[in-house]
């Protein structure tokens, strides 16, 4: 087979990154042993109730063949489903104390898609007579999504966080604004809250500290909001969503239950949006339909919220104390520390003076029939190694509450092996 040249683009996009690996690895693990106790990944759980409402959604509009048609026989406008984002202007100001319109809201082929566009309209790279304009990641450990998305390489900055010891043997990760204000060549600020991989919730102090810092600095703040409140909720606490001219939220129908429908939704100020709505149209010519109008029958009917709040959320709260009691009995006596989980559906685990390095405790149980997700690539960005990445790990809590008690205590069994203990 003939081997093309390929351009710097393309040479960037196609070479091995750190998501594509992992991922390949885990994609081949699960088929080689389908049995295997998977607590690596980022799919959401299935959850029946869902799953009917979603059904009982689709039925209703293949039964209106005028609704049929609009979902699969037309392109939407370049903005994305129209009757959705209707939908959702009410519904975000409501919840969060906006005062948006439609020109606010835009909608993508996924939040990852949403990204790549947003990630590359913003950072500059470096040419012969200026620095590098580069996004800024607040607070390390981040999404490892983001790492490869820029077409230009070395393009994140990304921060060491404080770290806050909680009682109960948790911790937090705090933003440590005194450095950040001393930032320099900055293209946006870039948060996901509830932070994958962490499940940390900035607080409300911490979100208007970063707002007028990009401010400041006539930047945007980009809030990656996946997993977390209004929508799709999955968030165990107060969350304070301020609204500013120079803030940009990210929302995703992927964790309500709908990752294969891909739709992602900004909302922002008017010209960067409009600005990312050319790009996007470009990009993707148009945004598939199925996702927003699943969404918009469901809000449609008064069912969407009530389901956010009373079957999504509880869902996955009482998953996460499932997993805390049963990581709380199997690591008993070791030096482990969880991250308070306040959001999204991992569980991320400080493993202090590790002996060996996350990616070897990685591979070590794997070989024992357990998925987790090593530390180490969630830390890109920093100017030097930092061993606390490699004490580190997430744990999905997707599973069935007997594959996460199984899998958990072969963990357990695997430090205490590791740590001597």
């Amino acid at each position: 087979m003939p081997s093309f040249p390929l351009s710097p683009f393309g040479e960037r996009l196609s070479a091995p990154a750190g998501i594509v690996s992992l991922m390949d690895d885990l994609g081949e693990a699960l088929n080689v042993n389908p049995d295997i106790l998977f607590l690596g990944g980022g799919n959401p759980a299935r959850i029946p109730e869902m799953e009917q409402a979603f059904a009982q959604a689709l039925q209703a509009i293949s039964a209106n063949p005028e609704q049929l048609h609009k979902m699969l026989g037309v392109y939407q406008s370049p903005r994305g489903h129209e009757g959705f984002i209707e939908r959702l202007v009410p519904f975000l100001n409501e919840r969060c104390g906006w005062s948006i319109t439609s020109k606010n809201i835009a909608l993508a082929n996924g939040s990852q898609s949403a990204f790549f566009i947003l990630l590359n309209m913003l950072a500059v790279p470096a040419t012969a007579n200026t620095p590098a304009q580069k996004i800024h990641l607040p607070m390390a450990p981040e999404y490892l999504g983001y790492s490869g998305q820029t077409v230009a390489p070395d393009m994140f900055c990304a921060h060491k966080p404080l770290i806050e010891l909680v009682e109960g043997n948790q911790f937090r990760y705090r933003v440590d604004l005194a450095t950040l204000a001393n930032t320099q060549n900055v293209a946006a600020y870039c948060v996901s809250m509830p932070t994958n991989p962490t499940g940390n919730v900035l607080a409300r102090s911490e979100v208007e500290a970063l707002q007028v810092l990009a401010a400041e600095q006539q930047v945007p703040l980009i809030l990656d909001c996946a997993y977390g409140a209004p929508l799709p909720g999955i968030v165990y606490q107060e969350v304070a969503l301020p609204w500013s001219d120079n803030s940009v939220y990210m929302f995703s129908l992927s964790k309500l239950g709908l990752p294969g429908a891909r739709t992602g939704i900004i909302v922002g100020p008017e010209e960067l949006v409009e600005q990312f709505v050319n790009a996007n149209t470009v990009a993707s010519l148009a945004n598939g339909n199925a996702g927003p109008a699943l969404a918009e029958a469901l809000m449609a009917q008064g069912q969407l919220e009530p389901l956010i709040q009373h079957t999504v959320t509880p869902f996955y709260l009482a998953k996460r104390n499932h997993m805390l009691g049963a990581l709380e009995q199997a690591l008993a006596g070791l030096p482990c520390r969880v991250h308070c989980a306040d959001g999204a559906f991992f569980v991320w685990l400080w493993l202090q003076d590790l002996p060996i390095s996350a990616h070897a405790l990685y591979l070590q149980m794997k070989a024992e029939g357990v998925l987790i997700m090593p530390g180490e690539p969630f830390f890109f960005g920093l100017d030097a190694p930092w061993d606390h990445a490699e004490q580190c790990i997430r744990l999905s809590y997707c599973q069935s509450d007997e594959v996460i008690v199984k899998a958990v205590t072969i963990l357990g069994r695997v430090l205490r092996k590791a740590y001597g203990a």
